[in-house]
């Protein structure tokens, strides 16, 4: 079998797949749970420093975003860091990291951007025997408005100096979590590199409002009569946090920054789509708080199976082997050409695809009195526009057209199209050459 211990940072764990911190990893009896359920390991949630207390509303906490069968695409919350006192959290890390001394324990904080709340709390933290530190610079809401989480995490000075002071004053690993919430996550990711980090991770979760009750005219989840805005993640959320991995894990200046990826990530297959995009683990939430934890099994168990069917004995063989397929649009080949192909015995008639393509694409798809649909190949652009409206798996398909066949839109033969790639402008082979 495959072997999925990881190796992040100098920190081992039997497999990639972590708890992010958020309400899973609350507490000592959660974390214990996780563990024993096969998680490879977890960041405790966010601590914050000693002072005021951190008070969490006693209401509705999450908003969410339903499919149409109700299937949970994503969660909003308003909930802060932990509430439980620093000490108390102090106290269970040291017991669990020493009875699960083979998971990887990393513990998130955040407090006031002051070099001395940060030197007061590292030392406390290093006492735990914890692998090391989550720096939270985004969480959206709530901390954002006292000056911590996303309004540290959007302005990459302030990350660099805050992970410089830990750096200074902390002898393991330093993570930096990064925010969403940004125009060009590169950016902070850069700034956390230039600090000292030892990895990023991201994404933390977006600022948003799931909806609004039309009755009380409040956003929701409502306490009292108003509402706010939140963290948004889950499902809906995975390929805005693909893309941003994929720009640090691809961008030069970050290139080889370890990345420990977060982000609507519920089976094996997210975690691998991630991993090959430059990811060393993931980190998971709200597939843990819809499903429970003993959804690590089959994240294990699959994770395994695919890599046994590739051949891959170890993750370190496809980490980030997608990364350099990965490029700016005006690299692609357009002269690549493929047609859409409908398969008439799976084919249920709903005509989905022909309403489509017949009102808002190009107008590619025939119709016969019997309700029979065919591609017309001259028009077809192969936008797949009807491969994602059609309620029937691989009915429709998409099909690259071989050497030697015509392509209808310009008379001339695949092979020709393709020769004259190695010299298109656009080809970046090309343009090295050059």
């Amino acid at each position: 079998m495959a072997d999925l211990t990881t190796n992040f940072l100098g920190i081992q764990s039997p497999n990639p797949f972590w708890l992010a911190s958020a309400p899973p990893t609350d507490k000592e009896y959660n974390v214990r749970r996780a563990f024993e359920a096969g998680w490879g390991g977890v960041v405790w949630k966010t601590l914050g420093a000693e002072g005021p207390p951190v008070v969490n509303v006693n209401g509705p906490r999450y908003g969410a975003i339903f499919g149409a069968d109700r299937r949970l695409l994503g969660l909003n919350n308003i909930e802060l860091i932990t509430d439980r006192p620093l000490e108390t959290n102090l106290e269970e890390i040291t017991r669990v990291k020493k009875d699960y001394p083979d998971r990887a324990i990393i513990v998130s904080l955040m407090v006031p951007c002051e070099e001395a709340a940060w030197k007061a709390i590292l030392p406390r933290v290093m006492e735990t025997g914890a692998d090391g530190i989550e720096l939270n610079f985004g969480c959206p809401h709530g901390m954002a408005e006292r000056g911590m989480g996303s309004a540290v995490g959007q302005v990459p000075e302030y990350i660099e100096m805050v992970t410089r002071w830990c750096k200074e004053n902390y002898d393991k690993p330093v993570i930096v979590k990064l925010t969403p919430n940004i125009t060009d996550v590169r950016f902070p990711a850069r700034a956390a590199k230039a600090g000292g980090a030892d990895a990023v991770s991201l994404i933390n979760t977006i600022n948003s409002i799931t909806s609004v009750n039309l009755d009380a005219m409040a956003p929701e989840p409502m306490i009292g009569d108003k509402g706010t805005h939140g963290g948004y993640c889950g499902p809906a959320v995975k390929p805005i946090a693909m893309n941003m991995v994929a720009e640090i894990s691809r961008c030069p200046q970050t290139n080889g920054l370890p990345i420990s990826a977060i982000g609507g990530i519920t089976t094996w297959r997210d975690a691998a789509e991630f991993m090959a995009l430059g990811a060393g683990n993931v980190q998971v939430c709200t597939a843990a708080m819809t499903y429970g934890f003993k959804i690590v099994e089959e994240m294990i168990s699959g994770l395994s199976q695919w890599m046994d069917e590739k051949g891959y004995t170890s993750t370190d063989e496809f980490i980030g082997m997608a990364t350099p397929n990965v490029t700016d649009w005006q690299y692609l080949n357009l002269n690549a050409i493929s047609k859409a192909v409908i398969d008439q015995d799976a084919c249920i008639k709903c005509g989905r695809c022909y309403a489509a393509c017949e009102d808002t694409s190009h107008q590619a798809i025939d119709m016969s009195e019997d309700r029979t649909f065919t591609v017309n190949d001259d028009e077809c652009v192969a936008c797949n526009l009807c491969v994602n409206v059609c309620p029937v798996d691989n009915c429709i398909t998409m099909e690259t057209m071989e050497p030697g066949l015509v392509d209808p839109r310009t008379g001339k033969t695949v092979t020709e199209e393709y020769a004259n790639w190695t010299t298109h402008p656009n080809n970046p082979s090309a343009q090295a050459a050059e």
